[in-house]
């Protein structure tokens, strides 16, 4: 039979010639008069392969709507070899089809991944309309090729085609990368001339490439300016938010937009979530899984990762683990978010437990972030043992995955934790990768901890040269020199952080109390209950001083005499939302405190007096992890 005769399985791409031959020589083709009708009545029978028996059959009599009834079918299933067989059908027997039919030819090829068929169709097209152009694009822009996408767009504006709606929605999705952004504003230029600014799939594109170009203001006023909007449009300037951090302008733009009554998709929900777990709002984030019940929606697994993700970095494990476990279907995303989530609080031993579990259940094989997870797990929970082993299976093989210089990365701060500063060091000479700012990064934060300051002052002048613009790197150092009582240094540090105009990110402190987000910055005096704030700072300071609370003046890079120091130390922004967390909440009820920056060793210390004297929980998440402290007891072993 036909299809067994000629099988394109394993044939290379471009190699119509040679086949049209066999196909030739293979068949005389009769004529029989046309039926249309009878394509149909097979197709709508799932007999496919009759269908293209009957193509044979037809040979120089058949007609368009057999040979789209056909395509139409082979397109829907991706069918590649039976579809080539219309292409050949077509070419043997010199059927010219119109600009409608080669174009399909162009969608069948990029639905079954020949991109290079689906070009070669393009080229030979005698006319070109709009819409095949726009076909092709879209394969490339679908499957990453952005600059592929880019070129053929160029050649279809040379080509005299005007571009449509749906090809500036096409192409814009191409504008990614360093360039992406001055692309994106040519198109832009062009859709103005054009009239189609208006279109609502056209902002929608125009809003996302701005939005992932890091251009959010260019992204809104897009946005602002639509004449109507619809839940694409409304998620794509909420994701564009909630991707760069600006936590709090994207829930603030959905709560308006919920007002204006836009109606929400799993998409909305998952960038929202993605909002609040950068907020730690688990009011806010609990009242948004209400709506997502409230709606019925199906239970999309991008949507339970985003939920898993959400409770977890708002400090409740127990919810995460529920959703997990009652997920029908789970991705390598879903396991990696659970992993990620017991690794971020410190709990390496439930890490341990849930990668075994992952292995045994054999659906789902573990990635490289995976193992990131693991390994990062197995490092804030204090089990370097267990987690020099996963890496070594990684390497031996066994896993599967490759270790990568992140991998690699996890392992110098796997050691550096646990102390082990010297033997990081070298672990880093023996690498297969030269280093980057990724790897020396963690060794510098442990050489600040454990106070090495000959390897720290080496790792440190290697981050200033690959990295001079971080800030981070600075204050590390600044911080190193100064427990080590070198002033002169830190003075020079700064100077030079001047000179190079480099501004360190100011620690700010958050808490949310009756739905409402309060922000502390040093020393804060904005907030309308400052002096509130200060006097119980001051009464916490006394009463944990009793219990034994002796302040840390080494985390203060200040060459100022003790009393300035602890005064300083006071006005710390986790030390001023701790104090209103503690006003704000009744008595007994537990304390969640978010951080942007790492916290130091000193309010670490306050927040766990302060939880054994007042009998408090208090959480901790900073831009690391979670510290649950009950009893003056930080689920962190002071390890962090």
């Amino acid at each position: 039979m036909l299809w067994k005769i000629i099988d394109f399985s394993h044939q290379p791409k471009h190699v119509f010639s040679s086949i049209f031959n066999t196909f030739t020589r293979q068949f005389t083709l009769p004529s029989f008069p046309p039926n249309p009708s009878k394509f149909k009545t097979l197709i709508s029978n799932g007999q496919l392969k009759q269908a293209l028996l009957e193509m044979v059959n037809q040979g120089r009599e058949m007609k368009f709507e057999g040979y789209d009834t056909i395509l139409n079918e082979c397109v829907k299933q991706r069918a590649i070899r039976e579809g080539q067989r219309v292409h050949a059908h077509m070419i043997t027997t010199h059927y010219l089809p119109p600009v409608y039919l080669r174009t399909r030819l162009i969608v069948f090829y990029a639905k079954c991944e020949c991109l290079g068929d689906a070009r070669q169709v393009l080229d030979e097209m005698p006319e070109k309309n709009v819409v095949s152009w726009t076909a092709m694009i879209s394969a490339y822009s679908q499957r990453g090729y952005a600059s592929e996408a880019l070129s053929l767009f160029v050649k279809m504006l040379r080509s005299g085609t005007m571009p449509n709606g749906f090809t500036f929605a096409t192409v814009l999705t191409s504008c990614t990368g360093a360039l992406g952004f001055n692309h994106g504003r040519q198109i832009h230029s062009l859709i103005i001339k054009g009239i189609f600014e208006s279109n609502i799939y056209v902002g929608s594109s125009l809003l996302d490439m701005y939005a992932k170009s890091g251009k959010i203001h260019e992204a809104r006023g897009v946005f602002e300016s639509l004449p109507e909007r619809d839940v694409v449009s409304c998620t794509a300037i909420i994701s564009g938010y909630a991707q760069l951090g600006l936590d709090e302008e994207a829930l603030e733009l959905f709560r308006r937009l919920q007002r204006e009554g836009m109606a929400s998709n799993f998409v909305t929900y998952a960038s929202v979530l993605t909002a609040l777990s950068g907020l730690a709002a688990i009011d806010h984030g609990k009242q948004v899984h209400s709506h997502v019940l409230r709606s019925e929606l199906p239970s999309y697994v991008v949507l339970e990762n985003s939920l898993i993700d959400m409770y977890s970095k708002c400090g409740n494990l127990t919810y995460s683990r529920r959703i997990f476990d009652n997920m029908s279907e789970r991705t390598v995303i879903s396991w990696n978010a659970m992993l990620a989530g017991y690794g971020k609080h410190g709990m390496g031993p439930a890490v341990v437990d849930l990668f075994k579990f992952m292995r045994e259940e054999n659906n789902v094989k573990p990635d490289r972030i995976t193992f990131l997870a693991v390994l990062s797990g197995c490092s804030h929970g204090g089990m370097e043992d267990r987690g020099l082993e996963v890496f070594d299976e990684m390497v031996s093989g066994k896993e599967g995955v490759e270790p990568e210089i992140e991998h690699y990365g996890c392992v110098v701060d796997l050691l550096g934790r646990a102390g082990q500063v010297e033997k990081a060091f070298e672990f880093i000479k023996s690498m297969p990768f030269e280093p980057t700012a990724a790897i020396w990064g963690p060794l510098l934060g442990a050489c600040r901890v454990h106070q090495n300051v000959d390897i720290g002052e080496h790792v440190a002048n290697r981050l200033l040269e690959i990295e001079p613009e971080n800030a981070g790197n600075y204050v590390i150092l600044s911080n190193l020199y100064a427990s080590a009582g070198r002033w002169e240094d830190v003075r020079s540090l700064r100077e030079l952080m001047s000179e190079k105009a480099v501004t360190k990110e100011p620690g700010r402190s958050w808490i949310e109390l009756n739905q409402t987000l309060h922000t502390f910055h040093a020393s804060d005096r904005s907030h309308p209950r400052k002096e509130e704030v200060f006097a119980k700072v001051r009464e916490l300071l006394v009463k944990i001083k009793e219990a034994g609370y002796v302040p840390d003046l080494s985390c203060v890079l200040h060459d100022v005499d003790e009393e300035q120091k602890e005064k300083i130390l006071l006005g710390h922004s986790e030390k001023l939302a701790l104090a209103f967390g503690l006003i704000g909440t009744p008595e007994g009820k537990p304390v969640l405190v978010m951080k942007n920056l790492r916290i130091c060793v000193d309010c670490h210390n306050f927040a766990k007096f302060v939880s054994k004297v007042y009998s408090r929980e208090v959480s901790l998440r900073d831009k690391n992890r979670f510290h649950h402290i009950a009893g003056g007891i930080c689920s962190c072993g002071d390890y962090w």
